[in-house]
């Protein structure tokens, strides 16, 4: 992204993180508003989304659950938050989109993936991919922390929780082994050890 200039890759790379830890959609990311943005609670609000099939205009959500609070309260969406508070900076309006394009309108996804995410993936030797993984992610990620079921719905901003578990895929083994040893720790080894010594 070194190509586009400091303040437009400052813009992809904290539009970027912020979809990765928070869980919004590409189309809530682009709607959102400095007063949308609680830093001292970490908590950004969605009520609108930018219609990425008209010029990127803003607009009501998906839907009646899309509509919601996102709370970043884990050390990844605090971070994301502080990054976010430097991005923003001083802004007088608190009407200003935060992502925004020259002019001052909302920007496209399509050229946030043409210019920045595409090639910053092939920079890096990996598979292209959309904004939408970054949401897949996120979900995984809660999932694999312990959070709730009913919090992750609400936090994704899902209708169901059908919806919810269509973003869960198959755990990788180390995550498997991981979660565990988190959460028995010691004790899988004391058991192994009695049930060979009842063995022998």
């Amino acid at each position: 992204m070194d190509s586009l200039g400091a303040a437009r890759s400052e813009q992809y790379a904290t539009i970027i993180l912020l979809a990765a830890v928070s869980g919004l959609r590409c189309s809530e990311l682009l709607a959102l508003r400095v007063n949308d943005l609680d830093f001292s609670a970490s908590i950004i609000r969605v009520d609108e989304a930018s219609d990425q099939r008209s010029a990127g205009s803003i607009g009501q959500c998906k839907n009646a659950a899309a509509y919601r609070y996102v709370v970043l309260l884990d050390a990844e969406g605090r971070k994301a938050m502080q990054v976010l508070r430097r991005f923003v900076g001083n802004t007088s309006d608190p009407n200003m989109l935060v992502f925004r394009s020259k002019r001052g309108g909302p920007l496209l996804e399509t050229t946030i993936l043409n210019q920045g995410l595409h090639p910053a993936l092939k920079a890096l030797g990996l598979e292209r991919g959309g904004m939408h993984a970054f949401r897949r992610g996120c979900n995984r990620r809660w999932e694999l922390a312990g959070i709730n079921p009913a919090v992750i719905r609400q936090q994704m901003g899902h209708s169901s929780a059908t919806m919810t578990r269509l973003y869960t895929g198959e755990i990788p083994p180390e995550d498997v082994a991981s979660a565990f040893s988190m959460k028995f720790g010691s004790q899988i080894v004391v058991l192994e050890n009695m049930e060979n010594e009842a063995a022998a």
